[in-house]
């Protein structure tokens, strides 16, 4: 069987007291903390420029990358033909209408 622990009167008091300023301190915690957080300094638009202006910029090097490589492939595989491409044309000259 267990024996109920009886506080002292100076004990119990100070037990209320020590759990009122827990209390009170556990209150405080949620101000403290948006104290701490720094306010709302930018607007939804500019966050929303700053993302497009960011996306597109992924897109654009994407599509220059992509270009490259796609030359370089075409590149190396280009056949003795294509040396002389244009060698039996028989429209006018390359240059006609270039102001040359």
């Amino acid at each position: 069987m267990m024996m109920r622990m009886k506080l002292l009167r100076r004990r119990r008091a100070t037990l209320h007291d020590l759990e009122a300023r827990l209390q009170e301190s556990i209150a405080q915690i949620p101000a403290a903390v948006e104290a701490a957080i720094p306010g709302k300094r930018y607007s939804k638009l500019a966050v929303t420029v700053a993302w497009v202006a960011g996306g597109l910029g992924v897109v654009t090097l994407g599509l220059l990358a992509g270009r490259e490589l796609r030359v370089r492939y075409k590149f190396k595989r280009r056949t003795p033909y294509d040396y002389y491409a244009h060698a039996g044309d028989q429209t006018p000259d390359l240059e006609f209408g270039v102001g040359i």
